[in-house]
């Protein structure tokens, strides 16, 4: 079903409409495609949120027509539009600006029919020259992509409109891939065109994070060293390699979540408050603050971080195999599917708080967020009985799978006698707003339209995180099986991650 009308959001398209545009995908057959881009940008269509004349172009090297590739896109948007399937009338309103161009990625002649087909929906469809090219490809086509695209000049804008590029992740294996690819995009296309994808910046609740923060003056005053004892942020997965065990043979825990999604929302909880919501503003504050944590030496990696395999196990009720036994994973292999580290940040607000990140694959359950457990009182009065010692105060951001915020507080049982409990308060975007919570690709490419680099990760802030997880990296190719931990399947992870957290404290079982 369609959404609720709100008066709030209809005044809010009244003041800010994108410019007409056309946005070209590159493998448009890919599973990106059908499962997350063209979903979404039917949610907008429906809602009403994109321009008028907005086209879609899907290239590809298959060769398929404008027919086909519609056809393909219905059967992709009534599977996986979290708005639920369109009409007919929506739908023939929505296809109209699907259209298909067949080429190989580094053909110049695929890449001629592209221009000439641009032009004939500039043309037709009033889209003033504005593109938007989306890789949705393997990480090796970026380069030919984009070469391919300076040199037919379709990555520079005609006079009075403009062209961007969205990148998806990963940028590089290592900081010297990341800084090669940076310095390739960057011979082709000037930084403020390019638009590097983070999915988890564009979830409610991440966004939240600057809204609490910044516009509720309860937390500003204690958000710093002297209230807050430990911030803990997790990511966990239930599920395993899911048939891609030879990607992730190349990536890991470290490449695939810390060195990017995690790390980002460090940033966000820990940053200093931006001058203004201007893009730029609030990522310099966020480079800023990545750049005050403190390195680990390669010799002291093992008291920092600890990474574990999954074995067999059972999840959700049944049995499944260790990674070691996936298809396409080598029986020897030392990649790591959990990782868990401390770090520190070294300024005035955070001095001496560690801030505790994990993620891992076949764990207990899906969950992520955001845990800032704040300090003992400094003497505990309610005493009575061993029940009545206090848990301390903990606000959780809950990013997925339910979206919202939880604050932990102590509160006296019904009775004459004084005995606590610790009680929460919540809030669930699910059940507070009468609105469905936009995707995150809805927002992205959103954002993207209006021109609004918010919510993409900078070139500086990638290759502070490469820079910050290398000797991590380094450590763990150098050592081998030594330091490999292994946890079954259905657990929250190796022991060994337990060691990471001290004077008292422990992972939260969420």
């Amino acid at each position: 079903m369609a959404n609720t009308w709100n008066p709030l959001r209809e005044e809010a398209r009244v003041e800010r409409t994108p410019d007409p545009c056309t946005i070209v995908i590159f493998g448009a057959s890919g599973d990106l495609a059908k499962r997350k881009l063209v979903p979404a940008l039917f949610n907008l269509a429906r809602e009403r949120w994109l321009p008028g004349g907005f086209s879609m172009v899907g290239y590809a090297r298959s060769p398929l027509s404008d027919e086909a590739l519609r056809a393909q896109m219905f059967d992709a948007v009534t599977e996986f539009s979290s708005s639920g399937p369109p009409t007919g009338a929506e739908w023939a309103s929505f296809a109209a600006g699907l259209f298909y161009c067949q080429g190989g990625y580094d053909d110049p002649a695929g890449y001629e029919r592209l221009k000439a087909r641009l032009a004939t929906i500039d043309a037709e469809r009033g889209t003033g020259g504005n593109r938007i090219f989306y890789l949705s490809t393997p990480p090796s086509l970026i380069g030919p992509i984009m070469d391919a695209l300076g040199a037919s000049g379709l990555a520079r804008s005609a006079p009075g409109s403009w062209t961007r590029i969205i990148i998806e992740k990963p940028i590089g294996y290592d900081l010297q891939t990341a800084r090669e690819l940076n310095a390739h995009v960057g011979r082709i296309f000037d930084e403020d065109q390019v638009y590097r994808i983070d999915h988890y910046r564009a979830k409610e609740t991440v966004q939240n994070i600057v809204v609490m923060r910044f516009a509720n003056g309860i937390f500003e005053p204690v958000w710093n060293r002297r209230y807050i004892d430990h911030v803990q942020i997790t990511a966990a997965e239930v599920v395993g390699v899911e048939g891609r065990g030879g990607y992730y043979e190349g990536s890991g825990a470290v490449r695939d979540m810390l060195q990017n999604h995690l790390l980002q929302l460090l940033a966000l909880v820990a940053m200093e408050p931006p001058t203004s919501l201007d893009a730029n503003a609030i990522r310099d504050e966020a480079v800023k603050v990545a750049r005050a944590i403190r390195p680990i030496p390669r010799d002291a990696v093992d008291a920092h971080a600890v990474r574990g395999q999954y074995t067999a196990g059972w999840v959700g009720g049944k049995i499944v195999p260790g990674y070691r036994e996936e298809e396409g994973v080598s029986p020897t292999s030392t990649t790591e599917t959990y990782a868990a580290v401390k770090l520190e940040i070294d300024n005035w607000r955070w001095a001496g708080v560690p801030f505790y990140l994990r993620s891992g694959k076949r764990m207990t359950k899906r969950a992520a967020e955001i845990a800032v457990q704040f300090r003992q009182v400094p003497m505990r009065l309610f005493t009575t009985t061993e029940a009545d010692l206090q848990e301390p105060n903990l606000l959780v951001m809950k990013i997925q799978p339910d979206e919202g915020l939880t604050l932990r507080l102590a509160a006296k049982l019904p009775g004459h006698a004084i005995h606590l409990r610790s009680v929460n308060m919540e809030f669930r975007y699910g059940t507070s707003f009468g609105v469905r919570s936009s995707e995150a690709y809805e927002r992205l490419l959103l954002d993207c339209m209006f021109g609004d680099a918010t919510l993409f990760t900078r070139r500086d802030m990638v290759e502070t995180g490469w820079a910050l997880v290398m000797p991590i990296l380094d450590h763990w190719a150098a050592s081998g099986e030594r330091n490999l931990h292994f946890y079954e399947a259905g657990t929250w992870g190796p022991e060994a991650a337990d060691q990471l957290l001290e004077e008292g404290r422990t992972w939260r079982r969420l």
